[in-house]
């Protein structure tokens, strides 16, 4: 696991355990559906409100981490392509001098 992923580990653990403790409190609440989704959109947003630029901090952080991921499998990609190309070149050339010496 890298720097990066280890330090977002513990704030999106936080995050999800708040989001889902919010959550699981308005809906076991005994109260009619009607008010439950009206208190749970208005703890979402209060939530979002109160929390946002860490909630951005953290989706930034995420894009960063997949376009560094997409990035590096790009270049594993493009390495393993190559590896093959160049095989099928020595092949052919092997093939190319036993034919040419027979």
């Amino acid at each position: 696991m890298s720097k990066d992923s280890k330090s977002m580990a513990f704030p999106l653990g936080l995050l999800a355990g708040v989001v889902g403790g919010i959550v699981a409190g308005v809906l076991f609440a005994p109260k009619p559906g009607k008010e439950t989704r009206e208190e749970l959109v208005q703890a979402a947003s209060e939530f979002y409100e109160k929390h946002s630029p860490e909630i951005n901090n953290a989706k930034k952080q995420a894009m960063d981490s997949v376009e560094l991921l997409k990035c590096k499998l790009e270049k594993q990609i493009k390495t393993f392509a190559d590896t093959i190309k160049s095989r099928k070149m020595r092949k052919a050339k092997e093939k190319e001098n036993s034919e040419f010496n027979q």
